[in-house]
């Protein structure tokens, strides 16, 4: 569980450095992609993540239960 916690941290720390020094870059960046991805890919994308998140959930509460 500790390595999935320094994982996570390590993305969330990196995307924030990224956002911090280069904000006008990552907007830009974002508004191209958001423009040249189709509404069912993002429902998609959506949905995975709500049951790898709903997954992830479950899982860590029944460890943190035992």
């Amino acid at each position: 569980m500790g390595i999935a916690l320094i994982a996570f941290g390590g993305f969330v720390l990196l995307e924030g450095v990224i956002w911090a020094c280069f904000p006008a870059q990552m907007r830009e960046m974002y508004r191209r992609m958001m423009e040249e991805v189709a509404d069912r890919d993002l429902h998609v994308v959506g949905l995975v993540s709500v049951f790898i998140g709903a997954a992830m959930l479950v899982y860590g509460v029944k460890l943190i239960n035992g």
